[in-house]
């Protein structure tokens, strides 16, 4: 006998009578015909717009509110993060103006037949984080949702999503489209976090799915009200067929921690990259991405300091060398040579050193003076053999600074 197969989501739909597409959406059941109906599982009201009433749940958070480690007011200017989304409007907006969105949705697959039943968005609204979700008790008033949604972006300039300009921001819409309604956030900038994220720390943890970040970078485990987010259409459809809305509570708590999550992470982000030093950057790894962009925004002097940070700390062979090797291309990029001078002489000083071997070059190869050069080689063997260093750091100066060293001493022989 073979086992029982497990219904799409196509398929589940089309069992519960539920239309998709372009045709008006219609629910098998009303919700209301449960004792457990969505007003008493959550609190929230229910809200009149042109197409209908919609259930809106509403909490606010407080300016002093920590989400982890980290406040959910993030400190302006938003200069550096505008620059690398390539979007100079996100500094010149004042926080009051964002809106930070995430959906829960029928399915991952996109097109006309997936929809969002709950919106969460969060705006600044009188310094307080005000949160509202909106959710449809059936398909069928996804346009009164839809209507709701627009009304609470209306004074909003931007959104802030996590892979929202992927999947959120085209699926919603592909929704407003379908039922001819303006988008309401059609020009807006729009910052996600989540290509911002794989920036900073693809390279140290194993995962940069937003509930991982918020446990790891901001310090928050959730509560036991979690719910595994492949498990959501499941229970939204179940919720369709009974109108039984309890299981419904862990998926209004999952989505609002994800919006609370998205302004903690760029009130972190904003921090760390208006400020990385002073404790506020722990891992070596950390500095190394930095460094590489700020790098690639042009801000060579702050990508060398942040570079040399990241030498200071324990990383692995791999990442060692690749540190060394962008930190020296960008000096010399910089082509301003008395200035790559004088920080090679204070990374020098400070027991840098790669600063010995760069000021070795550059008397070598620039200045034609090999005895300065034999001199910066020999400094730079001494520290290695004094400092206190993993075997691998040791073995790759040790070998480049030998033959670096010999090559020198046949120079000056002649």
């Amino acid at each position: 006998m073979n086992p029982p197969q497990r219904q799409s989501l196509a398929d589940k739909l089309k069992s519960l009578g539920v239309k998709t597409g372009v045709t008006e959406l219609a629910a098998p059941k009303p919700a209301s015909a449960s004792p457990y109906a969505i007003d008493s599982v959550v609190a929230g009201a229910f809200h009149p717009t042109p197409r209908g009433d919609v259930f809106i749940a509403e909490q606010v958070y407080l300016p002093d509110y920590r989400h982890g480690s980290a406040p959910i007011i993030c400190a302006p200017p938003l200069s550096l993060i505008s620059q690398w989304a390539k979007d100079l409007r996100l500094a010149e907006i004042p926080l009051s103006k964002f809106a930070f969105l995430d959906t829960e949705t029928s399915g991952l697959s996109g097109g006309t037949g997936t929809y969002a039943f709950m919106v969460g968005i969060a705006r600044f609204v009188d310094d307080q984080f005000s949160l509202r979700q909106f959710f449809m008790r059936d398909p069928a008033e996804e346009p009164a949702m839809l209507e709701a949604i627009a009304e609470f972006l209306a004074p909003a300039q931007a959104l802030v999503t996590f892979n929202g300009k992927a999947f959120d921001a085209p699926l919603l819409t592909t929704r407003y489209r379908l039922h001819h309604i303006p988008v309401p956030y059609e020009g807006y900038s729009h910052l996600d976090l989540l290509p911002l994220a794989r920036r900073l720390w693809r390279d140290r943890l194993e995962s940069r799915a937003l509930k991982y970040l918020e446990e790891h970078i901001l310090g928050l485990t959730r509560s036991s009200e979690e719910v595994p987010g492949y498990e959501i259409p499941w229970l939204y459809f179940d919720y369709l067929r009974t109108g039984d809305a309890r299981p419904l509570a862990g998926v209004f708590y999952h989505n609002a921690m994800d919006v609370v999550t998205m302004a903690a992470l760029l009130a972190h982000v904003n921090e760390v990259m208006q400020n990385p030093y002073e404790g506020r950057v722990e891992h070596g790894l950390d500095f190394i991405a930095l460094g590489k962009l700020f790098e690639d925004l042009g801000h060579w002097e702050e990508a060398a300091r942040l570079f040399e940070c990241g030498l200071q700390f324990g990383l692995t062979e791999s990442d060692f060398g690749v540190a060394v090797k962008r930190l020296s291309i960008l000096q010399k990029r910089r082509g301003d040579f008395n200035e790559a001078v004088r920080l090679w002489e204070s990374a020098a000083a400070n027991g840098h050193i790669y600063a010995h071997i760069e000021m070795a070059k550059y008397y070598e190869h620039k200045c034609r003076d090999v005895k300065t050069a034999l001199k910066w080689t020999r400094s730079a063997l001494e520290h290695v053999e004094r400092a206190d260093l993993p075997a691998y750091i040791r073995k790759h100066w040790q070998e480049e600074i030998v033959h670096r060293l010999a090559r020198l001493e046949r120079k000056d022989s002649i």
